[in-house]
């Protein structure tokens, strides 16, 4: 054999057993995947009014493994909603709690989250008449004693965010209020959900708080967006004082580069993945759409 050809036979042999990590033509292959897709049940809140037990069953029979609820769980108690799970397969690690029960009712929650078999709890919302410095201020000192008060209980607390939390506060030193609650509560004890559509409506760069803060969004939210500007929708509540013109879109048929973003998995610490749409027209159709891109997702 000649020394140049025996050279490119060697190479390309050690290339085969290096494993499918490895690849001639783009280098490095994708190996990372999310084997558990979940769903915010938020997307499917119309179904789940008319018909609570067939719509978890869609949900699973969709390839869901995991679940988040929204506030509550339709009239049924935590623990026949955890046997109701638990015979299609499916685990709820986390639900979103209204901040209120999170001032009032903390003990009684934290007590249902067991049953549920939960170990995230998360503030979705902050009312807009709160959205001011001092506002701000009693956000993060609630959600570091709530924080504190859930660890004790072997769950971790965490805030879920939208659009208006990357718009400067007067009050708060120039601060985003986003950067504000990162600075101000205790890494331990407070994590995020990242809600992947919102930070990007708002330009901001996902990747940039996962290399500033690793570790700190163990959750985190999956829905797209288009911009349109012939969009109707409205977005306010969600967007505050952020600009945005268009709509939001399933998993992968918007604008949002998730390989990008996914690449950055281990850094950020996400353990859990929702597909959220706020707006689905024909939610099984919707999360079905969702669930098939992310389930093929290498990055």
């Amino acid at each position: 054999m000649k020394r140049r050809t025996f050279i490119g036979t060697s190479v390309a042999a050690a290339a085969f057993a290096a494993g499918p990590e490895w690849s001639w033509a783009a280098g490095p292959m994708p190996t990372h995947e999310i084997k558990r897709v979940g769903l915010q049940l938020y997307t499917v809140r119309g179904e789940l009014k008319k018909d609570f037990d067939g719509t978890i069953a869609k949900v699973a029979a969709t390839g869901y493994k995991e679940v988040e609820f929204a506030d509550d769980y339709g009239g049924h108690s935590p623990k026949e909603v955890r046997v109701l799970l638990d015979n299609h397969g499916l685990a709820s690690p986390s639900a979103h709690i209204r901040y209120d029960l999170i001032e009032n009712k903390w003990p009684e929650t934290l007590d249902a989250a067991h049953v549920m078999g939960q170990t995230y709890l998360v503030c979705p919302w902050i009312d807009e008449k709160q959205r001011n410095a001092d506002g701000w201020k009693r956000v993060a000192e609630l959600f570091n004693k709530a924080g504190e008060a859930s660890q004790k209980a072997g769950i971790q607390f965490a805030y879920h965010n939208h659009s208006f939390e990357f718009a400067p506060v007067e009050g708060l030193g120039g601060k985003l209020a986003y950067d504000y609650l990162l600075a101000e509560t205790d890494p331990k004890l407070v994590k995020m959900e990242m809600d992947l559509c919102w930070i990007s409506v708002a330009q901001k760069d996902p990747v940039s708080y996962f290399d500033k803060y690793p570790g700190r969004f163990p959750m985190v939210h999956v829905k797209d967006f288009v911009n349109d500007p012939n969009s109707t929708s409205s977005y306010a509540g969600a967007t505050g004082s952020v600009a945005f013109k268009g709509r939001l879109a399933d998993v992968g048929k918007g604008q949002i580069d998730w390989k990008r973003i996914f690449a950055h998995s281990d850094k950020a610490g996400i353990k859990h993945y929702f597909v959220e749409n706020d707006d689905a027209k024909t939610p099984f159709d919707d999360i079905k759409i969702s669930y098939d891109y992310l389930a093929a997702l290498r990055f």
